[in-house]
């Protein structure tokens, strides 16, 4: 199922009721960061991020980025996994980076270790354009119940 949160299309998932949560999204770090979410779903979620904007002063990608991006692909998963009603909130991130990156784009795929009632954890690949790794992550989320709106 194809998610673009920053471009402005709308986005199908299995669950019409999260739609309104993810594409929040749009409008937070996600946009400055110029994530595009590709593929979404609870086992697997993609997104690409552009290494220009996202760079520190050596010209290298930030390694806060690279944690940006894997934090959003895999709260991404665990939102859908959750399911209506529920939300998923970052418990944990550990970012191992591999290689450095100093233009193009790199993809992030956030795939699925454990789905629980109440944590989920995810592996996070990212590469560069050529496929070769440059970062692993690894994201465990709490799922809660939705807080009230205030």
């Amino acid at each position: 199922m194809v998610t673009p949160l920053n471009n402005g299309e709308t986005m199908t998932s299995e669950n019409d009721q999260l739609n309104p949560v993810l594409r929040a999204a749009d409008e937070q770090l996600t946009e400055r960061m110029g994530i595009e979410i590709i593929e979404s779903g609870p086992d697997r979620v993609v997104a690409t991020m552009p290494v220009q904007g996202n760079r520190q002063p050596y010209g290298l990608l930030h390694g806060g980025a690279n944690a940006v991006l894997a934090e959003t692909v895999g709260s991404v998963a665990a939102a859908l996994h959750a399911g209506a009603g529920r939300i998923a909130v970052g418990l944990e991130l550990s970012c191992t980076h591999h290689r450095a990156v100093t233009e193009g784009v790199v993809t992030a795929v956030a795939t699925a270790l454990h789905r629980g009632m109440t944590t989920a954890t995810y592996d996070i690949k990212i590469t560069d354009e050529q496929g070769r790794r440059t970062c692993s992550a690894r994201l465990t989320c709490a799922l809660r119940k939705q807080p009230p709106r205030r």
